[in-house]
């Protein structure tokens, strides 16, 4: 299993320690889909308990990035094109709404953070990092917000499909349009313009989901 051992058998926070480091291998890919998370060998790395995994395990499924199946037991949920693109629709709903919130209470140096990320995603040249500098732009764009129930919301939905995100980035002109889009994102709220914004995202992610289920047919 690629996962990194580490020794936390005197930490009261166990479980969590568990639930992180999973969560950031299923998401960064280093866990692959349908690849089984045996609980004892798991339990060995960290230097824990079965208990703590099994809650860690739980709390995965109920993000829908574990699922549990006869004579598998848990395993690294995987998505079809069909939930895949129920998944951009929804962020397609919910996003819009947060960075609509979010551009009033967006201050000078939130918004220079924002074009410092921006800048950053369009620079980068490592494949592995195109996900979380997308992720960190659109994040620190979203911050201000007070729709925190939209904020959780939008989070879910994209750690579900963070590595076809990736995928859609590298492929074709993703990190390209992407840039663009983002560049265009950014001088809206720059303007104070939160109709736009919301619109640039929605435009954004369908975007996305058009060239990922392309590249899935």
């Amino acid at each position: 299993m690629k996962l990194e051992s580490m020794d936390i058998s005197a930490t009261a926070s166990a479980s969590s320690i568990v639930f992180s480091a999973l969560r950031k291998a299923i998401i960064e890919g280093q866990l692959e889909e349908g690849e089984p998370l045996r609980q004892d060998e798991i339990a060995r790395l960290f230097n824990t308990s079965r208990i703590p995994v099994r809650e860690a395990i739980s709390r995965l499924e109920e993000q829908g990035l574990v699922r549990t199946q006869r004579y598998k037991g848990a395993v690294v949920a995987g998505l079809s094109p069909k939930e895949t693109a129920e998944i951009f629709d929804l962020r397609a709903l919910v996003e819009p709404e947060i960075i609509r919130d979010a551009v009033p209470r967006m201050t000078p140096e939130l918004l220079r953070t924002a074009r410092k990320k921006c800048a950053a995603f369009s620079s980068a040249k490592d494949p592995m990092h195109y996900g979380d500098l997308n992720r960190d732009f659109h994040e620190t764009l979203y911050s201000v917000s007070e729709l925190k129930f939209f904020l959780e919301i939008a989070d879910n939905a994209i750690d579900r499909v963070e590595r076809q995100i990736r995928a859609q980035l590298v492929m074709s002109d993703g990190m390209e349009r992407a840039s663009t889009e983002h560049a265009s994102i950014l001088n809206a709220c720059e303007s104070g313009n939160a109709e736009l914004a919301a619109k640039l995202t929605r435009d954004h992610i369908r975007g996305a989901k058009k060239s990922l289920l392309q590249h899935l047919a």
